[in-house]
């Protein structure tokens, strides 16, 4: 499949200016299991105005947004010199903090499929010159092989019917480079002393219903065989319940 070949440039006051020769591609649709699992939680409009609160994000993660926001951020060589990717745009103040880890010549993209989350997203950056928001699917980026040094997903895995995680994890080591690192931060099977355990386990199934792929299997798992990464790293946080996975092409 033919991939657009984006280009970036910097003016001399440092501000990134977009230089990108898109190939003609049909519009992207909204994934119907977005419609039909989450249209409460991105699709709809009023999702934003219920959803945009740094303190209720921070309370469905249980008081855990900030440790594992800064957990990306630590994988980091800040300040970002080269080019960020972030796939899906995230509630709450994400975005924001990333683009602060940029260096004077460092871009930041976020590609998204949901039009409602692309246009909070671009009032919270508020124009900012080195960020730039993408209207596209997940899981056939119009980036080139190997443009990015790092590649963000942040909560994004468990969302998604496995077909489409497949997809999805295969598209960020694409366009990842040598030395790269991919980073993946989501939910992970708790320790079984953890009451967390009792307690989200029914609260997934419910509104997750994808989530538990990420207690039953490891995101490499989902991997392509192809793939022989030069490090992978995992860490998790509040007894099991989220974990990191960093790999380094």
């Amino acid at each position: 499949m033919t991939k657009a070949v984006a280009a970036r440039r910097v003016d001399g006051e440092g501000a990134a200016v977009s230089a990108q020769a898109q190939v003609l591609k049909a519009p992207v649709a909204m994934p119907r299991y977005l419609e039909q699992t989450y249209w409460w939680a991105y699709v709809h409009p009023n999702a934003v105005r219920v959803f945009e609160r740094q303190w209720l994000v921070n309370l469905i993660l249980w008081g855990n947004y900030n440790r594992l926001r800064d957990s990306v951020f630590r994988e980091l060589n800040a300040p970002v010199a080269g080019r960020m990717l972030q796939v899906a745009c995230v509630y709450g103040d994400f975005t924001e903090m990333l683009a602060r880890q940029l260096g004077p010549q460092g871009t930041l993209d976020v590609a998204d499929v949901a039009p409602v989350q692309i246009d909070n997203l671009k009032r919270k950056i508020n124009g900012h010159p080195r960020v730039a928001v993408h209207h596209q699917d997940s899981g056939d980026l119009v980036f080139a092989d190997a443009a990015y040094d790092y590649v963000v997903l942040f909560f994004l895995l468990h969302e998604m019917p496995e077909a489409v995680r497949v997809k999805t994890v295969a598209e960020a080591l694409r366009v990842v480079k040598p030395g790269g690192k991919v980073i993946f931060v989501d939910y992970h099977r708790p320790h079984w002393m953890n009451p967390f355990r009792y307690l989200m386990m029914p609260v997934l199934k419910w509104l997750e219903p994808f989530a538990m792929d990420l207690w039953r299997r490891e995101i490499t798992a989902w991997m392509p065989a192809s793939v022989n990464p030069a490090k992978l790293g995992k860490r998790t946080f509040f007894g099991g319940l989220y974990q990191k996975v960093v790999i380094t092409r």
